[in-house]
């Protein structure tokens, strides 16, 4: 039996602010995307691109990321835009890109910004999704996501999520950058950075480790260890001598 989600509070800041309210009132408000406002297939077009927007966090959308069948069913009426958002989270690219080269924690974090339209709310949120994780699977977590009351009263069956909570400043409804610091020297990003490159190719353990065996300059650091200071021999002067203490003398021990 699956473990229920444990218990968290709102403490953040995140949740006091208060919401967007109503779209397009002034430029800080997000566009919101809602099928029933779709008066035609190029609005239908239009708002699949700000799914894949919101989910994959691109600004332009990349054609190996795209999902035509469930597309194909959405633009059918076969599908609500709730049903379209699961889809793309539980696509082969989403779990690439996002899945297998993030923890569980910060997987938590940018799942709540891309479904719920929000950061999370504090460390025990993120344990909480966590162990939600851990138990039903990456799968099951999506679906307790986009099945739970926030979700439903927020963006319902037929709205793409959009950034419902801010903290200051204009709304960033992308999270960026993609990888977690813990995880880019993992995924390779540290690797193929050029200044990495650069930064190896000129520091000195690396242009040593392509000297040839017995080469003078691989020992510089062994020979920079060594201390020049030297010890020299104790200088004891005849005269210091105490030779009749020296000489044994029977029965004194």
């Amino acid at each position: 039996m699956a473990l229920p989600l444990l218990d968290y509070k709102p403490t953040t800041q995140n949740q006091r602010v208060k919401s967007f309210g109503v779209a397009d009132l002034n430029e800080d408000t997000p566009y919101i995307y809602r099928l029933e406002d779709c008066g035609s297939a190029s609005d239908v077009d239009t708002l699949i691109g700000a799914a894949y927007r919101q989910v994959f966090s691109e600004h332009e959308v990349l054609k190996f990321n795209r999902q035509p069948h469930i597309e194909s069913q959405l633009k059918n009426g076969n599908l609500t835009v709730r049903d379209f958002i699961r889809g793309l989270a539980k696509s082969e690219a989403f779990y690439r890109l996002v899945v297998s080269v993030n923890d569980n924690y910060r997987l938590v974090d940018v799942c709540l910004r891309r479904f719920l339209g929000r950061s999370a709310y504090n460390q025990d949120e993120k344990i909480a999704w966590s162990i939600k994780i851990a138990t039903v699977g990456f799968y099951g977590f999506v679906d307790a996501l986009l099945d739970s009351e926030e979700y439903t009263n927020s963006f319902g069956d037929y709205t793409v999520p959009y950034q419902r909570k801010r903290k200051e400043g204009r709304p960033f409804n992308l999270v960026t950058p993609r990888y977690g610091e813990e995880f880019r020297e993992k995924a390779g990003t540290v690797t193929t950075d050029w200044r990495f490159t650069l930064e190896k190719f000129y520091s000195r353990k690396y242009q040593e480790s392509k000297l040839a065996e017995g080469d003078p300059r691989k020992f510089r650091n062994m020979a920079a260890s060594v201390s020049n200071s030297r010890n020299y021999a104790q200088r004891v002067s005849a005269h210091d001598i105490d030779y009749l203490n020296k000489v044994p003398v029977r029965g004194r021990r």
